[in-house]
């Protein structure tokens, strides 16, 4: 659900845990001029078709070749005590939506 507070959760964790970064679905948006405009005349900003899921899963994969190079092109400080743990937080409300066909290989535990 929209609203519903993953974002005020994420960033209690990305304080609280060491060397974890987070993915932010809504940093995924196409462009307006992608997104579809519904019967109501509105855009449909809350389907998944409005989504560059693939970028997004790029960013996912970028992370999971290198979480220290990762974590610092974002600005997180790697902390030599917990220098072997990194967390990864994915953030959004159709995270769920998405059929990951090709991320069969990824380590469980490392995508939700």
């Amino acid at each position: 659900m929209t609203n519903g507070g993953k974002t005020t959760l994420t960033n209690s964790l990305l304080r609280a845990l060491p060397n974890c970064c987070v993915i932010h679905q809504d940093d995924f948006f196409k462009p307006q001029d992608q997104i579809a405009v519904g019967e109501d005349g509105f855009k449909q900003w809350d389907v998944l078709e409005s989504l560059d899921m693939e970028a997004m899963l790029n960013t996912v994969q970028a992370w999971l070749s290198s979480p220290r190079k990762f974590a610092r092109a974002h600005g997180v400080s790697v902390q030599p005590e917990a220098s072997d743990t990194h967390i990864l937080l994915l953030e959004g409300f159709l995270l769920y939506s998405y059929n990951l066909p090709r991320w069969h290989k990824v380590p469980r535990g490392a995508l939700p």
